[in-house]
């Protein structure tokens, strides 16, 4: 008994050393995926702060959220604490970026591209459409409080694009397909034409993506002026069901 609580003792302070080494390793600011100097192995995240977040280039936040799923889709997680998250951001908040994504239950913004709390503004509606609200908030966002990057995120399989396809309606989700039927008229596909055709629903669904995207530039003058100013970037991303994996493109 005695020699397996020393072994236990041990094994935890083996533990407790290899935190603190990856805490002093991974820089006094935000490590994790907002580090520049990510590697392949996991380390301990603290929360991203102010002066980190405006150092920071759109580029380099797409960056980071890149990496942040591909730590994801290999199976690695950054070490978070949760509880001291939530401490530090009850006093302020300094998300790098506002994501426009979908409702759906597997495709949670945070956890496929393995970030924190507080490190993104994350507005979800079914088939990632942007109305007033939403715009309203992207501007809050980023002309208050200072995110750099529009994420509009699409996924595959996605059940509202179906909807729309089979022009379902259903009390206010009627309205709701109707704003994604634009994305099926500009969707040049050779094959089936079907909520039945994954490949189909897919295309139309990043279609859907790329039209929202136009949509948050013409219908918020605020947010054009910040990406013509280059001082945000709006992009689009596909999500995949089956791989965990996102694509991201302009």
């Amino acid at each position: 008994m005695q020699s397996k609580t020393m072994e236990a003792a041990s094994g935890e302070s083996q533990y407790l050393s290899r935190r603190t080494f990856l805490k002093l390793t991974s820089g006094a600011a935000m490590t994790g995926v907002f580090s520049a100097n990510l590697s392949s192995s996991l380390v301990y995240a603290d929360t991203l702060g102010k002066e980190k977040r405006d150092k920071m280039t759109p580029d380099e936040i797409l960056a980071a959220l890149k990496r942040g799923n591909k730590n994801f889709s290999k199976g690695l997680r950054t070490s978070r604490n949760y509880i001291n998250e939530q401490k530090v951001t009850a006093k302020g908040q300094y998300p790098s970026a506002v994501v426009l994504s979908c409702i759906d239950s597997r495709a949670p913004a945070e956890v496929i591209m393995d970030l924190g709390i507080g490190d993104i503004f994350n507005a979800r509606v079914a088939g990632n459409i942007a109305n007033d609200d939403i715009l309203g908030s992207m501007e809050f966002a980023c002309k208050l409080s200072g995110a750099k990057v529009v994420l509009v995120m699409g996924h595959t399989a996605c059940g509202a694009i179906k909807g729309a396809i089979d022009n379902a309606e259903l009390g206010n989700l009627t309205g709701l397909l109707a704003k994604i039927k634009p994305a099926i008229k500009a969707t040049t596909f050779k094959g089936e034409l079907s909520s039945k055709n994954g490949a189909y629903v897919d295309a139309v669904a990043q279609k859907n993506v790329e039209l929202t995207m136009t949509d948050i530039r013409k219908k918020s003058p605020v947010l054009a002026e910040l990406e013509s100013k280059g001082m945000i970037k709006i992009a689009g991303a596909m999500y995949n069901l089956e791989t965990a994996t996102l694509n991201f493109f302009a």
